[in-house]
């Protein structure tokens, strides 16, 4: 079919203004960092004069709550693609029983309230000694990370050849040394998207951090910038500074990683 005539330019303008439109409160978040500290409202619609005396302000107060949050995303990762991925191998290609209840299972956890997650693991976390911890927060992002990565690396599991397995098998490696060797390998683009995302929903978490830390030993940056503005809400670009620094991560690893969505996406469907 060919596109009507005269219909590019304006579809491109009005692209163009939907775009802008999006991103100006990423834009007014960076303008705002670089304004002197103040009403942020008061400030100009570009810094001619960067003051980056916010980020130096945020940078002391809040970078140990970046350290955190990266070492449970990070933590959260590991730990889901540990389990994740040998679940996901076993339901794809093993003929199991109760496959499709177990999936049933797994999604259905999708669908409970977090707040309600949270509740029953304050309790257990109380009774075990994991509140304020590291651990305890590891473990609860990956009450959301581990469903997800078992559904993503599942569907692409499933449309690996039977006969590269049965080759490997052949060839005398036992069901452990196809897993590590050949279908891990193969999985690549599968397992760095469920890596990805799994890293976005530990990095952004708030509700699980707010019920589970009770102290400043262990305290994520969602949970620092929620507390950074009741207690600085006249310096508005140290808190936009705060902003800025916890999303770089987050888009520095999209932007890097999005070649690989992108594969593992166009494979699961072509496949």
């Amino acid at each position: 079919m060919k596109r009507a005539p005269g219909r590019g330019r304006p579809s491109t303008i009005v692209g163009i203004a939907l775009l802008a439109l999006m991103l100006f409160p990423v834009y007014w978040m960076v303008n705002a960092s670089l304004q002197p500290a103040g009403n942020t409202l008061q400030g100009g619609w570009f810094p001619f004069h960067p003051d980056l005396s916010g980020y130096a302000t945020a940078l002391c107060d809040q970078g140990r709550n970046l350290v955190t949050s990266l070492v449970v995303a990070l933590g959260s990762v590991a730990l889901s693609l540990g389990l994740a991925a040998p679940a996901a191998y076993a339901l794809a290609q093993f003929p199991l029983r109760g496959t499709d209840l177990v999936l049933l299972g797994i999604l259905i956890t999708q669908m409970v309230p977090s707040i309600v997650v949270a509740n029953a693991l304050y309790s257990a976390y109380n009774d075990l000694g994991l509140l304020n911890s590291y651990l305890g927060l590891i473990l609860a992002d990956s009450t959301t990370g581990i469903p997800f990565a078992i559904i993503v690396l599942r569907s692409f599991m499933r449309s690996i050849p039977r006969e590269i397995i049965e080759a490997a098998r052949v060839d005398g490696a036992g069901r452990l040394r196809v897993f590590r060797s050949v279908v891990l390998p193969v999985s690549t683009n599968a397992l760095i998207t469920a890596a990805v995302f799994t890293f976005l929903f530990a990095w952004s978490d708030f509700l699980f951090a707010l019920t589970l830390t009770t102290t400043e030993a262990v305290r994520p940056i969602t949970l620092g910038v929620y507390q950074y503005i009741g207690a600085h809400t006249t310096q508005w670009n140290a808190i936009m500074a705060t902003t800025v620094m916890a999303s770089v991560p987050a888009v520095v690893l999209l932007v890097v990683a999005q070649r690989y969505i992108a594969t593992a996406a166009t494979d699961g469907a072509i496949k």
